[in-house]
């Protein structure tokens, strides 16, 4: 397979954001984060955001045309959703506009126009930003982008997140901690086909399954096992099966047995000389991965001397991932152990 120039998600943020201008269309394989980064680049720009899922989008949907009696004409007023009429610069994502039917494209086009970009008769505010999103032709999910739309269009494929890339991400958006030392153990399920890997967790089009391992599904199945104690495993493994696929399913349900041999977070917190160490590595991920949702100012240090009894692997997953943790990092850093630690491996973080 060709060698395909990609950019990373954050790189994708840094060129929308600095180029308000230009109209990036960012083409994916299916769950990457496409349309995730949106509300990053509402943040960054300070911009309100309207989200427009094209391919649910009728002409009705995007333009009305309205009579002006006064002057004996037509004019085309857009939908209140695309965020315009209000005169304010806005962020707009038009999601899917690879899979939006022709005629909606076509209403759609004139806010990629470089010069007086415009829907129907409104024009769009000064300082707005516009990206599109859509599949790669070659993932098979019926999407297209005419030769006059990419005359338009800056397009970046967006490479899918490997476990380094997207375990920060996930740090700090609330994923669950056995779902992290999942992905830590099996970093092939964010493989990709467009490297010309395949197995049995990832998205080809040459043999698609009905669920995947994706970003996107991570985030779900975080969700549905954070409540895992309200229903029984085989509820939650028919759940998982459903998001990720049977494969991803009865993995991570193993993992998630390593809990029963796991030692108590007091133990750890009040005998971290003492208390008990599990033997299998995949419980010794999942216990490495849930102590940092443990982290406090007066908790680190005991958390650190139980840490050191492990092998340096857990000690580097931990404290690297701590450092990187938005709302954690700053009790680390304060933590004597902890900033010994990192002095002795800047080169880690």
């Amino acid at each position: 397979m060709n060698e395909i120039q990609t950019v990373t998600l954050q790189q994708a943020v840094q060129l929308i954001v600095n180029n308000p201008k230009t109209r990036f269309i960012l083409r994916g394989e299916p769950g990457v984060g496409k349309t995730s980064i949106a509300q990053e680049i509402a943040r960054i720009a300070s911009l309100p955001l309207a989200m427009l899922d094209c391919p649910n989008l009728d002409l009705g949907d995007v333009c009305m045309p309205v009579i002006d009696h006064e002057n004996g004409v037509t004019r085309y007023y857009p939908n209140a959703r695309f965020g315009i009429h209000t005169g304010e610069p806005v962020v707009m994502v038009l999601d899917e506009f690879t899979k939006a039917a022709d005629p909606v494209k076509n209403m759609l086009h004139p806010l990629l126009e470089v010069f007086k970009p415009r829907l129907g008769d409104i024009p769009v505010p000064e300082g707005s930003i516009i990206y599109l999103t859509g599949n790669l032709d070659t993932d098979g999910v019926g999407d297209g982008l005419a030769q006059h739309t990419r005359q338009r269009v800056a397009e970046l494929i967006v490479s899918k997140p490997n476990y380094e890339e997207w375990t920060p991400w996930a740090l700090n958006n609330d994923i669950e901690s056995v779902v992290i030392a999942w992905v830590h153990r099996y970093p092939q399920c964010l493989a990709s086909y467009v490297d010309g890997v395949k197995n049995e967790f990832v998205f080809h089009p040459s043999s698609p399954q009905d669920n995947v391992v994706s970003p996107r599904t991570l985030e779900i199945a975080s969700g549905i096992i954070k409540n895992r104690n309200l229903y029984d495993e085989d509820a939650l493994m028919a759940a998982l099966t459903g998001v990720a696929g049977a494969a991803f399913a009865a993995s991570i349900v193993s993992f998630i047995r390593f809990q029963e041999s796991l030692p108590s977070i007091a133990s750890i917190k009040e005998q971290p000389n003492t208390a008990i160490i599990p033997e299998d590595p995949g419980a010794r991920a999942v216990l490495t991965f849930g102590l940092l949702e443990h982290v406090e100012k007066d908790t680190l240090t005991n958390i650190l001397k139980y840490l050191r009894r492990m092998e340096e692997e857990w000690q580097v997953v931990f404290c690297v991932a701590l450092a990187r943790h938005e709302s954690k990092k700053t009790i680390a850093f304060a933590n004597r152990e902890f900033a010994l630690w990192a002095a002795d491996n800047e080169d880690l973080l």
